[in-house]
Parts: C-alpha cells; sequence; structure tokens
C-alpha cells in the first residue's frame, strides 16, 4: 500500500514532531503504485504552481510554501512560516 499525505503546519513535514498527524488536511491510499506515482506528481505538480518556494527531502518529503502566508505565534511573538507538506509513505 501507498500513502500521499498533505498536511499543513508551522513546520516541515520531514521534522514529524509528536503530534504532526493532527496536521494531515487529507490523505490517500493506493494499492497500485503506478496510481499512487501518478496521484503524487500531479499533486506535486500543482503544489508547485501555486506556492513559489519548495524543498525536498529524502525522497519522500516535499515542503511548498509563500512568503506572504505566515501566522503570529503569542508565544515567540512574532510571525511564522505556514508550509503546505506532501508525504510519500509505503506502507
Amino acid at each position: 500500500m501507498y500513502k500521499i499525505i498533505y498536511m499543513k503546519a508551522d513546520y516541515e513535514p520531514w521534522w514529524q514532531f509528536d503530534g504532526w498527524e493532527q496536521h494531515i488536511v487529507r490523505e490517500r491510499a493506493f494499492d497500485n503504485k503506478f496510481e499512487a506515482e501518478r496521484f503524487l506528481k500531479q499533486t506535486l505538480s500543482a503544489m508547485s504552481e501555486q506556492y513559489p518556494h519548495q524543498e525536498h527531502r529524502k525522497e519522500c518529503f516535499w515542503a511548498f510554501w509563500s512568503e506572504e502566508e505566515v501566522a503570529f505565534c503569542e508565544s515567540c511573538d512574532d510571525d511564522i512560516q505556514t508550509y503546505h507538506g506532501i508525504i510519500w509513505k509505503k506502507a
């Protein structure tokens, strides 16, 4: 089984801090690797068009962001970046 996970958080998806699963927006599961790869490519292409910045790590994590999408953090008294993360998982 293959999973493509979309998460939105104030950190990149490769950090997977405790409770990262609470930031999952959408998750798709596939039995067929070809279908999973096709969906992943479509998702990455759409995200690349929507967000001007991106980073890729470990062949299974992608982060997308725009400098305009920030939120105020009261505990740190500063703006923090919002990241849109894609995770490729093989189960």
